[in-house]
């Protein structure tokens, strides 16, 4: 299919970050950037159709088991595939594993759609990241490679400092907020030929530092509220994802969500 700004349905699929945490809404639901991506959409075509398949806390594997196949068989214009950070960021992870089921995921897909969207995930500024850098280059230089040989579009999150500011950033210091994902929507939104609303790579403005106590007190409610919560579920393999089901498992006409 040529670039164009003209598509009649979408397919999401993936984890937490494609579902939509931490773009809260009224009624506890969860939007992101997904979900404003195909609101745009669908203001440019009548009986735009839309489904989103991601769960949170699925890894590579359970989002190539669980959701490729129903994605390839909707044949929709557009699917994006986020996944593999779940992966690289556990302790152990086989990174050759990670790319081969990447790989699997992108050979079945891009034949089916008529545009195939891949992302370098976005990544909070700070220690976490650079532990984990060297695995998250390895995924993004594969998804580069896969791309140029299937033909799919690659969003550079990654790549772009102001997504890297732990302003847009949730609690969790995992999920992204509301204008972060606004942001990732815009960027998805441009890479598919639409035309630009803003520049998404625009930094937020400049803040007053915050003082080391008010520092070590948000790194003490993050330990307690996210990060043991967090190791707790990968000591005893749980996942915050089991018994969910996703939230647009069908590819239905697309409705905004009611105020």
């Amino acid at each position: 299919m040529e670039m164009s700004a003209h598509y009649t349905s979408f397919v999401a699929i993936g984890d937490s970050f494609t579902e939509g945490m931490s773009d809260l809404q009224p009624d506890g639901s969860y939007r992101g950037w997904a979900d404003l991506l195909a609101a745009r959409l669908a203001l440019r075509t009548e009986g735009f159709r839309y489904a989103n398949l991601a769960v949170r806390g699925k890894l590579i594997g359970q989002i190539v088991d669980e959701q490729v196949g129903p994605a390839a068989a909707m044949r929709a214009d557009v699917v994006t595939l986020v996944g593999g950070l779940n992966d690289a960021l556990r302790p152990k992870c086989d990174m050759a594993r990670v790319c081969g089921l990447l790989e699997e995921a992108v050979e079945r897909l891009a034949p089916t759609c008529g545009r195939l969207v891949l992302m370098h995930s976005p990544g909070r500024q700070g220690p976490v990241l650079a532990r984990f850098r060297p695995r998250m280059e390895v995924l993004f230089a594969h998804i580069d490679a896969l791309a140029a040989r299937h033909g799919a579009l690659v969003v550079d999150l990654y790549g772009s400092g102001a997504l890297g500011d732990p302003r847009l950033w949730d609690a969790d210091r995992l999920h992204l907020t509301t204008e972060g994902h606004r942001r990732v929507a815009e960027a998805v939104a441009q890479v598919l030929g639409l035309d630009p609303e803003d520049d998404w790579r625009t930094p937020l403005a400049s803040a007053p530092l915050t003082g080391w106590a008010a520092r070590r007190a948000a790194d003490l409610r993050f330990t307690r509220q996210h990060l043991g919560p967090w190791i707790g579920r990968r000591l005893t393999g749980r996942s915050s994802g089991d018994g969910r089901s996703a939230k647009r498992p069908d590819l239905l006409p697309y409705e905004p969500p009611r105020p």
